[in-house]
């Protein structure tokens, strides 16, 4: 496997890795006090989210739109078995000394399966309208302005995602519907914010790929 291949397959690796540990861990909400005048209050499966839009660019700046739909598609492909092998344990019963009860257990887990949905439908629509918006300002702009196309893209892929995954999982009772419109705010809001804070790894990201093809 040459450079090329490795930087991709890493790449790829990294965005479903984000994915299901985003879908497995939503389920605990928390305040961050990052900012002085503001205090942000989401899902820990928020947090690191705005990466997987940030690996898709990497990806569709150097290997195009093709190889990085591929990529969506395989961390959904991966998403489908372990949503399967995760609600297969769930209706397995605990044994009487097992630490972690059915209760437990489903508690958890259980809900995985709306998360997983809302989750699958957000993620596609989102990253394929990242992928494009990314690779049509890279044209427009003749292929300079490498922050626009990187911020521009994800804020915008990143509010169609944010409000289809909270408003799914608020409809079928994974979240409080009188909270969803606070909750599309402040997770938005903190990708967005998490998005710009980035920018200097995706230049970073850029300068080694482009480093590791070249060697």
């Amino acid at each position: 496997m040459n450079s090329v291949d490795k930087v991709y397959t890493t790449l790829c690796v990294l965005f479903a890795v984000l994915i299901v540990v985003g879908n497995l861990i939503y389920q605990k909400f928390v305040f961050l006090p990052i900012l002085p005048f503001h205090t942000f209050e989401l899902s820990v499966g928020a947090i690191t989210y705005p990466l997987t839009f940030l690996l898709t660019d990497l990806i569709a700046e150097f290997y195009g739109k093709d190889k990085a739909n591929f990529c969506v598609k395989l961390a959904i492909a991966m998403n489908i078995i372990i949503a399967l092998v995760i609600s297969g344990m769930d209706k397995l019963n605990a044994t009487e000394w097992s630490k972690i009860d059915n209760m437990t257990f489903h508690k958890v887990f259980g809900l995985y399966g709306v998360a997983f949905i809302g989750s699958i439908i957000a993620c596609y629509i989102a990253q394929l309208i990242d992928i494009k918006i990314y690779l049509w300002i890279r044209r427009l702009t003749d292929g300079k302005w490498l922050w626009l196309r990187n911020n521009g893209s994800t804020a915008i892929s990143l509010f169609v995602d944010t409000s289809i995954v909270i408003s799914f999982m608020s409809v079928f009772g994974a979240l409080p519907m009188d909270r969803m419109g606070m909750l599309i705010i402040n997770s938005y809001l903190f990708k967005l914010f998490f998005t710009i804070c980035s920018t200097p790894l995706f230049y970073i990201g850029v300068t080694v790929i482009r480093k590791m093809i070249k060697a």
